[in-house]
């Protein structure tokens, strides 16, 4: 289980930019690590300031997967550094009718009622399929590709946390951190900003019926979400390896390939 960076290390601090960590620096099954500086992961960029635009720009990023649908990216568009150069990954279709936190709060309202339609969301999502053309393209990308490499959503916790969830269990990190690293979302960075934000776009949607307690659950991650994705992945493919084959065509070269770019 993890011996590296804690929480606050991993987090970068940006102003508008929520939920952005590294989710490397991991250590892997068999005695390896994976790479730090290579793996992030966040919210939507839409509310950069200009030095968070700068930051960005200094990653040095080559790859960007983007896992909203069209209407999220034209809603809510992606500023980008100067100079940027990096290979942009999205789809022109729908990766959800809605991001899975909005599809719970248009069905329930409680709650525990959001936290029962969280689970069936996850339940259904790594089956999406648009979702798993764009998650197909970033395992092919992360084989080739040498520089650093985001993935985001919308809110950086839900289509974004099952794909670096898939990713560390590929890499061999440890069950335990790749809980840990889903969680995370929970305190990275300015979580009552994100939460209050989330708040304005749900409420704007879905009107403000909904109780404060069911806008932090859906804001948030619990363990069982995750846990019903994989619970439908190893029902229907046996396992996270045969889902990777054969929903994402991450072969065994394809995983020797990620392994070597990613591991140390």
């Amino acid at each position: 289980m993890q011996d590296g960076p804690g929480a606050n290390e991993r987090v970068l601090p940006f102003a508008g930019i929520h939920n952005f960590r590294d989710y490397g620096d991991y250590p892997t099954a068999g005695g390896g690590r994976v790479a730090k500086g290579r793996l992030y992961r966040s919210a939507q960029h839409q509310g950069a300031s200009p030095d968070d635009l700068l930051k960005v720009g200094a990653l040095g990023l080559s790859t960007v997967v983007d896992l909203r649908g069209a209407r999220e990216r034209e809603a809510a568009p992606c500023p980008r550094p100067e100079g940027f150069g990096a290979r942009v990954i999205f789809t022109d279709e729908e990766t959800a009718g809605l991001a899975p936190h909005l599809q719970a709060a248009r069905e329930v309202d409680g709650s525990e009622g959001i936290r029962g339609a969280m689970c069936r969301g996850y339940a259904a999502m790594p089956f999406r399929p648009f979702l798993v053309q764009v998650m197909r393209d970033y395992f092919a990308a992360l084989a080739s590709d040498d520089g650093p490499a985001l993935v985001h959503c919308a809110a950086g916790k839900d289509r974004t946390g099952l794909a670096v969830a898939l990713l560390h269990s590929l890499l061999g990190v440890h069950r335990d951190d790749m809980m840990a690293d889903y969680l995370l979302t929970n305190v990275a960075g300015h979580v009552e900003a994100r939460i209050e934000a989330g708040a304005s776009v749900i409420r704007s949607q879905y009107g403000t019926t909904l109780s404060d307690d069911a806008i932090r659950a859906l804001m948030m991650v619990e363990p069982n979400y995750l846990d019903a994705a994989f619970a439908g992945i190893v029902e229907r493919h046996g396992s996270l390896d045969g889902y990777l084959r054969d929903e994402l065509a991450v072969d065994a070269e394809r995983r020797d390939a990620i392994r070597t770019q990613l591991l140390i």
